[in-house]
């Protein structure tokens, strides 16, 4: 026994170095040996939970809810344009032999319906406009697409996954928001789908996009959402999902669900140069869906907050311009008349900060701000004036109905006047007394790179009425003696305003 202790012993410390060995291999040598190197740390890892690799489940779930909008119009014959009927005629036609071919096709197609049997007895039947997507959001019938597919139909057919075609009637539309709630009368449980919590939606997320697609009917395409909070310029309620499943014309209207079979948007537009899918399209999202479409239900109409200014963004040169710490909240570059704003004591040259001390971060933040409140409810407005806060009090109005009307061009004065040669304008007292017109601006000074042009006329510099070049002079002293380094100006174009912000360091 005693013989065999050393080699025992050996045997014994040989495992220990080997199990040493192991354990700096898992943790990594150079911890366990030296100590010089950096214990590397877990690589990402994501555990996916998507158990089944397909969409078949819930599209086998949601498609009975997603339906094809067909839209037609009832459109008057035209004019005639001749006595005989139709849009042309010429000299000679009543002199052809009975049996030439030019003869039968004028008497078959001059004459209308009299003279050809083709047009007799054909009622003003509505003739098919578009078509789109939509989907069921209750059982009793009431369905959800966007407000450009059945803008302008008169008759409205809704075609089931089944293939049943059912018509609908109109509830309400939303142009703003390109929604439109239809309504189906039919003594039957419809399958309906509902909407999903937006703001859980994260970028990366498979989205299941079931429409209409060049009419072909139900079609499903899968993708990603690619990005959130997209503005696109379609109005002031930009807040699109962009998402990566193919999307093309007839989809509009359609619902993109997620995997649960909840839409977490409505598509509404794509990006595509040659008009079909290219993997950029947008929808709007369901939180904000969810609202206009329950008022539509309820009141077949949207009533909006109004406090009747024109805004724009405020930006670094014009936070600059007016003492701001950062570029924020949106500036008041016109207040309407007998509007909440006005009333209320806003003025052109204010930046509203914040409403009810909720902060402005930029003009389309401000109007769904406003445009989310009713009419009649009173509002705390925080404003930037003359380097100081201030908060005052507006009683909001009734959006009053969009109207458009075309602006005269304006009379360019004659160049002569005053020169403001650290911008480059030269400048002349208006004939109603109050700011200055720019008779001419220099093709490469600060105002003509900042778009102003011959007839703009200043009316104010950092909120103070100009009516002549010593008063803007006067203000650039001011504002470089308070250490800011540039001025804004109020400019009036096509009964206008608009705020620009020039440098003074050569002011």
């Amino acid at each position: 026994m005693d013989t065999n202790k050393p080699t025992s012993i050996r045997k014994t410390r040989l495992l220990a170095a080997v199990a040493s060995l192991a354990i700096a291999g898992a943790i990594g040598f150079g911890a366990a040996t030296t100590g010089t190197l950096p214990v590397l740390a877990e690589p990402v890892r994501v555990e996916t939970q998507l158990q089944n690799p397909g969409f078949a489940d819930v599209v086998e779930r949601v498609s009975p809810a997603v339906v094809s909008v067909r839209v037609a119009a009832r459109m008057e014959p035209a004019a005639d344009r001749s006595p005989g009927g139709f849009f042309f005629d010429f000299p000679g036609l009543d002199d052809l032999p009975r049996d030439h071919p030019l003869n039968r096709f004028f008497r078959e197609f001059r004459g209308g319906p009299d003279e050809n049997p083709r047009f007799r007895d054909q009622p003003n039947r509505p003739r098919p406009m578009s078509q789109g997507s939509g989907f069921f959001i209750s059982e009793d019938g009431y369905l959800v697409t966007n407000n450009h597919v059945v803008q302008g139909g008169s008759e409205l057919v809704v075609v089931m996954d089944d293939g049943t075609e059912l018509d609908a009637e109109l509830v309400g539309t939303d142009p703003r928001t390109d929604l439109a709630v239809l309504k189906v009368e039919e003594a039957r449980k419809f399958t309906y789908v509902a909407f999903a919590d937006d703001t859980q939606v994260r970028v990366g997320d498979w989205v299941v996009a079931v429409g209409n697609p060049f009419g072909l009917g139900g079609t499903v395409t899968a993708g990603i959402v690619s990005a959130r909070g997209r503005d696109i310029g379609a109005g002031l309620y930009d807040d699109f999902i962009q998402i990566d499943a193919a999307v093309n014309r007839g989809n509009s209207g359609g619902p993109a669900f997620n995997l649960n079979g909840e839409v977490v948007g409505i598509n509404t537009a794509i990006f595509s140069p040659s008009g079909g899918n290219v993997g950029i399209a947008f929808a709007i999202p369901a939180s904000l869906a969810k609202d206009v479409i329950d008022d539509l239900i309820k009141d077949g109409s949207i009533e909006r907050g109004w406090l009747g200014v024109q805004i724009e963004q405020v930006t670094d040169d014009i936070a600059e311009a007016v003492g701001l710490d950062e570029a924020k909240g949106a500036l008041a570059s016109g207040v309407q008349p007998d509007s909440p704003a006005l009333t209320g004591g806003v003025k052109a040259g204010d930046v509203i900060v914040a409403v009810d001390g909720n902060e402005v971060k930029s003009p389309r933040e401000l109007a769904r701000m406003i445009g989310d409140l009713d009419p009649g409810k009173e509002v705390e407005l925080t404003i930037w004036r003359n380097g100081k806060s201030e908060s005052i009090a507006v009683t909001l109005g009734q959006m009053p109905a969009e109207q458009m009307a075309a602006a005269e061009e304006p009379a360019v004065p004659s160049s002569g006047g005053d020169t403001l040669e650290g911008f480059g304008l030269t400048v002349t007292p208006a004939e109603d007394g109050t700011g200055l017109v720019v008779t001419d601006v220099a093709p490469d000074g600060e105002a003509a790179a900042r778009g102003i042009q011959a007839g703009d006329v200043i009316r104010s510099v950092n909120s103070r009425e100009v009516k002549a070049a010593a008063d803007v002079d006067e203000a650039v002293k001011s504002a470089t003696e308070a250490g800011r380094k540039a001025v804004l100006l109020q400019v009036e174009r096509d009964d206008a305003n608009r705020f620009i912000a020039l440098p003074v360091e050569r002011g």
